[in-house]
């Protein structure tokens, strides 16, 4: 057991029992696990041999953490790194879906504390075709690495904006399935983050579980009737947990969701709870803190008519460089082209009104004069009409100089001239233009690496790019 954390902190998890406490405390002491998921949006699936993440197929767990900013596959999307127990989100999305929408695929799903990303993009994995993901946070700099990671997901219904959970609240009646993946007092991020220790205090869960019960309070009315809530922390206290499910059922009139997640091995019922729920935590799983839980809002939904959006035709731009672009309006904003799916265009619309929207869609281009340059998100995207620009298979070496923003020569004698797509191990890295003796990086600057390059390996520490036939087995 860790010396170093609170008495009470631990006298309160010895309350949950000998079963429970007893893992637990004693995992604390150890390293944390270090886990990723490969992004099957592009194709990727965990390695041959790797030990998979029970609950998610594409999860896998590494031996040790390397440097991921050496590897050009993590910044092109290729996978993400994500700790094992959040992967859990993916299952439970899908089980919402099969429960209550299994023939819908036009839904429309909120994650209100979205920032890094990861549960958004198990979400998005485990979402039909066609539904819309609406991506939340209410810190700035927060707000611009959910917006980053998304970017490098690479799926282009998806939109990200910054509110607060009141404003959003004013969208009454709006979405079929809300994910509040709370602020919290960060207990099971002990093990990870010394801060967590050093902040914790009964005063801190207080204020933690009066600011969850505000954001839940806010976001049920924007919750359809016949919608689903999913509810998690990554603490371990009861209060920010089971009295919050307590709190939904029982004020808000919420019906709980039986999941079946103890399906999977180590995850561990509620603490002294009648309603269904889950924690994973060290000591029982390759993982750290998360408790989850969903309920459902009675009633029948009739929908929710958002504003008129005459669709507009996806331009020549567009034509030419996406895939099915027929199912996108094109919408010009301040930053260039954005493509939103025109089924859900409206609600794009009426949510730009509460929150400032980072990304209503797909941006696809930005001008530079007379000229329309491909957007990195572009390059990211899974709509991309590969073939449509001219390709440029770079080195390891050259993939590195270019996502520090370097301008790129040995320019091969055939490219020619404009806009090209750089790739790396046959996948989108980014956008460069030729100008003939030189190539002009297009990499956005706020992604740009600061890393010293002579404190760069000769190559990535960890890469399925470089065996992809081995490790990631391509569909």
């Amino acid at each position: 057991m860790r010396q170093d954390l609170p008495r009470e902190f631990t006298d309160m998890v010895l309350g949950f029992g000998e079963a429970y406490a007893g893992p637990l405390l004693e995992a604390l002491s150890t390293p944390p696990a270090v886990s990723v998921r490969a992004n099957i949006l592009k194709h990727g699936a965990a390695p041959t041999g790797a030990d998979t993440v029970p609950w998610l197929p594409q999860g896998f767990y590494l031996p040790e953490r390397p440097l991921f900013a050496s590897d050009p596959a993590w910044h092109q999307g290729m996978y993400y790194v994500q700790d094992a127990s959040s992967m859990i989100y993916t299952e439970a999305v899908r089980r919402v879906v099969n429960q209550y929408y299994p023939e819908r695929t036009d839904l429309r799903y909120l994650d209100a504390c979205a920032a890094p990303g990861g549960k958004t993009i198990s979400a998005i994995e485990a979402l039909p075709a066609g539904c819309l993901v609406i991506a939340n946070e209410y810190d700035r700099h927060r707000a611009n690495i959910l917006l980053e990671n998304l970017t490098k997901c690479g799926a282009p219904a998806v939109a990200v904006c910054r509110g607060d959970a009141a404003k959003l609240g004013k969208l009454r009646d709006t979405f079929d399935i809300i994910a509040v993946d709370a602020p919290c007092s960060g207990e099971g991020m002990m093990r990870k983050e010394p801060e967590a220790i050093r902040q914790w205090s009964h005063g801190l869960i207080d204020e933690c579980a009066a600011m969850q019960r505000h954001i839940v309070d806010a976001l049920w009315k924007s919750l359809k009737p016949g919608g689903v809530m999913i509810y998690s922390t990554c603490t371990f206290n009861r209060t920010e947990n089971e009295e919050m499910l307590a709190y939904l059922t029982e004020t808000l009139d919420a019906k709980p969701v039986d999941l079946h997640l103890t399906d999977f091995p180590g995850v561990q019922p509620g603490i002294n709870c009648e309603y269904p729920c889950w924690r994973l935590a060290p000591g029982h799983v390759r993982g750290e803190g998360l408790f989850i839980c969903a309920v459902h809002k009675p009633g029948e939904s009739s929908g929710r008519p958002g504003k008129t959006i005459k669709p507009r035709p996806a331009g020549e731009f567009a034509q030419a460089h996406i895939d099915q672009p027929e199912v996108y309006t094109e919408i010009s904003t301040p930053g260039g082209i954005e493509l939103r799916p025109s089924a859900h265009a409206s609600i794009i619309a009426d949510i730009a009104a509460q929150a400032e929207l980072l990304r209503g869609g797909l941006l696809i281009a930005t001008a530079k004069g007379r000229d329309l340059a491909p957007s990195h998100q572009l390059a990211m995207s899974t709509a991309l009409r590969r073939g449509s620009f001219p390709e440029w298979e770079v080195d390891y070496a050259s993939a590195m100089s270019y996502l520090r923003g370097e301008s790129l020569t040995d320019i091969p004698d055939d490219l020619p001239k404009g806009y090209v797509l750089l790739t790396y191990a046959g996948s989108p890295l980014g956008f460069a233009k030729n100008i003939g003796r030189r190539a002009n990086n297009l990499y956005p600057d706020a992604m740009r690496l600061r890393l010293d390059p002579r404190t760069l390996p000769a190559q990535p520490t960890f890469s399925p790019t470089e065996s992809r036939s081995i490790l990631f087995q391509l569909d």
